[in-house]
């Protein structure tokens, strides 16, 4: 027996009942597997790190436009620069400036004399009287007043005639015409409801905000107050425009679509921390008149866009969610590949930076960024031309990607393996950009706008009631609309609730149809050519 144990340890060998080598079989076993969950953690923990504290860009080289607050100084600042040549101009000198501000032309001026006072006009040599030669321009400032606040009274002349008041038994009367209100019985006016949206919705600043700020100028305007001018106005002049703007939206052929969490504190049957949805819907990036429109849902289930989007036909936009491929046949789900590319993005930020060359999840992102390379080279082609070039240098990129995904297929459920997955599973979508040359690449044009509320759900963070959120929704589908068209959300606003009380929209299309972004008057629209006074 003591010579099979000299045995035993000379040879490294160990005898051990079957019931013992199961059991190191099964210790291994979940050995391994937690060493695939704790390489998985260390993964989520170095992709949470890089998300709280490390760069949001998903660009492969640091993007400089976006540089902090705090250190843009720093960055822009060159202390090996030569400081700007003086240019004479006039019989005085003035540094050539560095930026491009520019003074428009059509604001109001104010001007401020500089004049000797009578009593100073006098020659200090020969004590004659002095008079003026000439005047100098030696500035031009910008001047910008805080909102001004006044009271709008509204006094209707009454008119009657004196031979009837003599000759008649009955005296003629008659009244001036008035115009209706925006709310009847209220004070609001068009320019103050405009303006509590557009300070919400644009400069997300919520009412309670705004209630503090109007009350440090005096005016004791409670947020309840806001709330229903908002939610009436909301109801009785912008819905119409909602509505018609929405059987123009399906009547296109590219559309694209995505939704966000929207909390919504009363809603019937759910708790308070339910989630709700706010979708959005818009045309591509082939419309002449862009319109937006987001759409209030208490869920995400796939039949809300299958009945938002009923009697459209075309193309749609999409992330990769699933309730969007269970829409009608007629309509093609188009995948977006900044989804598919960041899925790679992420792997590589859970990586420390020194080892992410020449790793798989590299060469997967270097593929998603040959593809958009392709597509900024096409920009300035026709829809025709950008479909033949995309068949001859795309294409083929997207076969050499597909080849290379399936080698890694059945690949783990780490980051990479998720990037890979994604891609796979959302293939005959992603490819679908090749099939018209009106379609994008991405769904980025569309999560532009989402993010735009998101901004702003951070700031009022809940709406109250499922009424609330409705209204929420078509003012942010008509401003954002208004927007895109090249508009001024506050004068497009006040163009419409001055307008649509006296028009009988509801009744008349005609009449509602010169209330879309599209047909309004050119003063409300921002153009970016406008002449400028040299600053």
């Amino acid at each position: 027996m003591e010579e099979d144990v000299l045995k035993t340890e000379k040879s490294d060998t160990v005898v051990i009942s079957r019931e013992e080598y199961d059991s190191l079989v099964t210790l291994k076993t979940q050995y391994a597997a937690m060493e695939k969950q704790l390489k998985w953690l260390m993964e989520q923990i170095a992709l949470n790190r890089q998300k709280r504290f490390g760069a949001s860009s998903e660009k492969s080289e640091y993007d400089f436009s976006q540089i902090s607050i705090f250190n843009e100084a720093e960055h822009f600042a060159d202390v090996k620069a030569e400081e700007p040549k003086l240019t004479k101009i006039k019989e005085y000198y003035r540094k050539t400036r560095l930026t491009t501000d520019k003074l428009p032309l059509d604001l109001p001026e104010e001007v401020i004399d500089y004049e000797l006072l009578p009593a100073e006009r006098i020659c200090p040599e020969c004590r004659g009287t002095l008079h003026e030669i000439g005047t100098e321009v030696i500035r031009e400032e910008l001047r910008l007043i805080p909102a001004q606040k006044s009271v709008v009274k509204h006094v209707r002349h009454t008119y009657g005639c004196r031979c009837c008041e003599k000759q008649a038994e009955k005296a003629t009367i008659i009244k001036a015409p008035v115009t209706e209100p925006v709310i009847k019985g209220s004070f609001a006016s068009p320019e103050a409801v405009a303006h509590i949206m557009v300070q919400k919705y644009v400069m997300g600043s919520p009412l309670y905000r705004q209630e503090k700020e109007l009350t440090r100028q005096g005016i004791p305007l409670s947020r309840q107050t806001m709330s229903n001018w908002t939610i009436k106005c909301s109801e009785d002049w912008l819905e119409p425009i909602y509505e018609l703007l929405h059987r123009k939206l399906i009547s296109h052929t590219v559309l694209a679509a995505d939704e966000t969490e929207l909390q919504v504190l009363k809603e019937p049957g759910k708790t308070a921390q339910s989630k709700s949805y706010l979708w959005v819907y818009r045309t591509g990036n082939d419309a002449v008149h862009p319109i937006v429109l987001s759409e209030y849902q208490p869920d995400r289930r796939a039949k809300r866009p299958i009945e938002f989007l009923k009697g459209f036909k075309g193309y749609l936009h999409t992330d990769g969610y699933g309730g969007y491929h269970k829409l009608p046949e007629d309509i093609t789900v188009v995948g977006c590949w900044s989804h598919a590319r960041r899925y790679y993005d992420q792997a590589l930020k859970a990586l420390p930076e020194k080892d992410r060359e020449g790793t798989n999840a590299l060469r997967g992102k270097r593929y998603c960024n040959e593809l958009f390379a392709i597509e900024r080279k096409l920009a300035d082609c026709s829809p025709d031309e950008r479909y033949k070039k995309r068949l001859e240098l795309a294409k083929p990129v997207l076969g050499e990607y597909h080849n290379w995904l399936l080698s890694f297929r059945g690949v783990g459920k780490n980051l990479f393996g998720k990037a890979v997955n994604y891609s796979l599973g959302q293939w005959k979508y992603l490819e679908n950009y090749l099939l018209d040359g009106r379609l994008e690449i991405s769904n980025n044009r569309t999560e532009r706008t989402v993010k735009m509320f998101v901004i702003d759900r951070k700031n009022f963070i809940f709406s109250n009631t499922p009424r609330g959120a409705k209204a929420s929704a078509v003012v942010f589908s008509l401003i954002e609309t208004a927007i895109e068209n090249g508009l001024n959300p506050f004068d497009y606003l006040t163009y419409v609730f001055r307008n649509a009380p006296n028009w009988d929209i509801r009744n008349n299309e005609a009449n509602l149809s010169r209330l879309l972004p599209e047909n309004v008057p050119d003063y409300i629209k921002v153009s970016a050519k406008k002449a400028c006074h040299p600053a």
